[in-house]
């Protein structure tokens, strides 16, 4: 009879350890398919180095929307092209992604004697060199009303910015511009007026105008665009920067990379409303070092 009795209880025991083990091979199961589901989502944070005339649009546009988009974090830094590849160069940074204002960045980076930190770069937008001013100066009444910008800057007192020709790319076509616009234009006094222009990092240069420090500066569309500063042309003088895009062959985060590379090449909306031109992807320098599957992205021929 005790047996007897004892049997409902043992029987209601191993069905409590049946559900048990049941339920623990489902957790298991459910836990083993978040954690497949987690580890093939984008995680890490893809580093980019970029020509400060890009902050705005990098930090504000691209970058939170290629977060949202991939998964994976963005983290930039601003400076002038020649400035960041002296940075990747010299290890000063450790990063994925350099965006430059001018090609010839890309170029210190190649070879052995430079680190072969780049074996290739893809052309993908330009820019024009304008001269962005203060409307509350003397100066920008006068170029906002039609003034020729060539005779006004060379005016005594007028406050003109520039960046360092020797760390930016737009400091270079600051000086080209007005050495040719002296000549072209029979206007010696340009030549003066150039070497005495204050420099200033490419960084700052929107700034010190903003805060009325400056009547006037030279900037690229994009820049003066996004910061709300009125320019004029450089017309008759045309100077224009293009920018390039390319992955550091030291990349500490190749996959990220690479999406980051995808993601700003197909953000053509994006930088066309930012004043870039967006133009068909230039590939130049080693075909066969661009990852596998980037390769139409970044205009490499197709074999």
């Amino acid at each position: 009879m005790k047996a007897r009795a004892g049997q409902p209880a043992l029987v209601a025991l191993l069905a409590i350890v049946a559900v048990a083990a049941s339920a623990c091979g489902s957790s298991s199961t459910s836990s083993s398919s978040t954690g497949a589901t987690a580890s093939s989502s984008h995680s890490g944070t893809v580093a980019v180095i970029y020509a400060g005339s890009l902050a705005k649009l990098m930090e504000d546009d691209i970058g939170p929307a290629f977060q949202k988009s991939t998964g994976y974090s963005f983290e930039g830094f601003g400076g002038g092209s020649g400035e960041d590849a002296k940075q990747i160069k010299g290890k000063v940074r450790q990063v994925d992604v350099f965006v430059s204002a001018s090609a010839e960045a890309d170029k210190t980076l190649q070879g052995s004697a430079n680190g072969n930190w780049v074996s290739w770069y893809s052309t993908f937008a330009t820019t024009p060199l304008v001269l962005g001013y203060d409307p509350s100066s003397k100066l920008g009444h006068e170029l906002a009303h039609g003034g020729p910008w060539y005779d006004l800057i060379a005016q005594p007192g007028i406050r003109v910015g520039r960046t360092d020709p020797k760390l930016d790319p737009k400091g270079l076509l600051t000086v080209q511009a007005l050495e040719e616009a002296a000549g072209r234009l029979g206007r010696p006094a340009l030549r003066t007026a150039e070497r005495s222009l204050p420099v200033f990092p490419e960084t700052d240069l929107v700034g010190r105008l903003q805060a009325g420090q400056l009547d006037a500066g030279f900037f690229y569309a994009i820049e003066a665009n996004v910061a709300h500063i009125p320019t004029v042309s450089l017309a008759p003088i045309a100077k224009t920067a293009a920018y390039t895009v390319t992955i550091l062959n030291h990349s500490p985060h190749q996959a990220g990379a690479e999406a980051f590379v995808r993601y700003l090449l197909s953000a053509s909306a994006t930088l066309t409303s930012s004043a870039l031109t967006p133009i068909s992807p230039k590939l130049s320098g080693e075909a066969a070092a661009v990852p596998p599957g980037l390769g139409s992205a970044v205009g490499a021929a197709t074999p």
